[in-house]
């Protein structure tokens, strides 16, 4: 059922890893013609692409206050009870990343420090898709609640109600029953009832994808590039077969697009976590979907543990899974990924919902630049510095010099005006 990649050349590493293609040049048409239909028609052309695109006719985008209380008041208790746990480790987790304010006397009479400010406006999108994505709420209103954005705009087609009770625990502000590529133009663009933002968060189709990526064009900034969700596993010789299993599902059942790859210097683990597949792949209600992921996934035998590093390096998983021994030492040699799971007890599904970190995470091989969502994510760091006469005689001097031989004459004024 699937083939084991035996001690490939360390040359063939890059060739390995590649993604499965994502072809959104040809979305460009549709995309574009989407914003300006949303920028020229506003909420008349957010009904029409619904009733379009998802078989549905909404006559008001927005839902009330009275709505998402209603809705939220669905959620059984024992549900209720396991969201507020996620939401207080996420939120402890979040408040840790707050900056502390630190001013430093580059030289005397220099004082330099910076400072964070909220980004008043974010827009978060939640798909409806096959999966109600409610633990994605939590994952970006809540560092959106830390941080202090003003407004926090909620964009989504799905009717779960703990998608609303998440919402109204996380402080959301306005909350708007539209999806796909139209509610990302509304989000960048603005319209009669939904007000444009200055950055978009949240996970979402190739369509979704691609609408972040030109409101991105267009000057809306974004959490990051994104593509299909991922995980990578290293095993060792310590690890269960069973929890291999088990961790490599998890994600290959998000969407036919997804890919997970295993990596080991055992054979016999291999093998046995195949095995172990097959058997829990047949209890999966999303059998279909983990199934079409397997295919484009990778189970790889190396040599040693440093050939691991430099595939999984190479590879800049979206999770990495580390089961083996010393795994903490072994995560010191990892310099690309989003998250990093340790240990035969830490499946990756505790850093989706509720051990704390955030689940929104570099994909597509990002992880070699970007960062998963924190807290920075929505604050921007404005620094300040203060001056004192002594100072500027102290420090001046060198301006002049540097200015004038940028023949920046007019820098060069802006300090001996006051020297003298």
């Amino acid at each position: 059922m699937y083939s084991i990649l035996k001690f490939p050349a360390q040359s063939t590493f890059k060739q390995i890893v590649t993604r499965p293609s994502l072809d959104s040049q040809s979305l460009d048409t549709l995309i574009k013609d989407v914003f300006e239909q949303v920028k020229s028609s506003g909420d008349q052309a957010l009904r029409d692409f619904t009733l379009k695109f998802e078989k549905k006719s909404i006559s008001d985008l927005a839902y009330t206050s009275e709505e998402i209380s209603e809705k939220a008041s669905l959620v059984p208790q024992e549900l209720q009870d396991a969201i507020q746990l996620a939401y207080n480790n996420i939120y402890a987790f979040h408040e840790s990343q707050k900056l502390v304010e630190k001013r430093i006397e580059t030289s005397p009479g220099v004082v330099c420090w910076q400072k964070s400010s909220a980004i008043e406006r974010v827009g978060i999108y939640i798909p409806g898709g096959t999966a109600p994505l409610f633990s994605t709420i939590l994952m970006l209103a809540i560092p959106a609640q830390i941080a202090g954005c003003k407004e926090v705009v909620l964009c989504t087609p799905g009717d779960h109600p703990a998608l609303f009770y998440a919402a109204k625990l996380c402080g959301v502000t306005q909350m708007f029953r539209i999806g796909g590529s139209q509610a990302i133009a509304a989000m960048a663009q603005g319209t009669e009832s939904v007000p444009a933002v200055y950055k978009i968060f949240g996970p979402g189709n190739q369509y979704v994808t691609a609408a972040k990526m030109y409101a991105n064009r267009l000057g809306v900034a974004i959490d990051m590039p994104a593509g299909p969700s991922e995980v990578a596993v290293f095993a060792d010789d310590s690890a269960n077969p069973a929890y291999i299993a088990s961790d490599l599902l998890s994600q290959a059942e998000h969407g036919h697009d997804s890919q997970v790859i295993l990596v080991s210097t055992s054979e016999t683990i291999l093998n046995e976590s195949i095995e172990a597949i097959k058997s829990q792949l047949e209890e999966l209600p999303r059998k279909e979907f983990a199934q079409s992921a397997l295919e484009n996934s990778q189970f790889i035998l190396l040599k040693s543990k440093e050939e691991a590093i430099e595939l999984l390096n190479e590879y800049g998983a979206e999770h990495l899974i580390l089961a083996c021994e010393n795994p903490e030492d072994f995560a010191d040699f990892i310099t690309n990924a989003g998250s990093i799971f340790l240990g035969h007890y830490t499946p990756e599904s505790a850093g989706d919902y509720a051990s704390g970190t955030n689940h929104t995470l570099p994909t597509n091989g990002f992880a070699k630049a970007y960062s998963g969502v924190n807290l920075d994510s929505f604050v921007k760091k404005i620094t300040l510095q203060s001056i004192s006469k002594a100072g500027l005689e102290n420090i001046g001097p060198s301006i002049i010099q540097m200015a004038e031989a940028e023949s920046l004459q007019a820098h060069a004024n802006a300090v001996k005006i006051r020297l003298s």
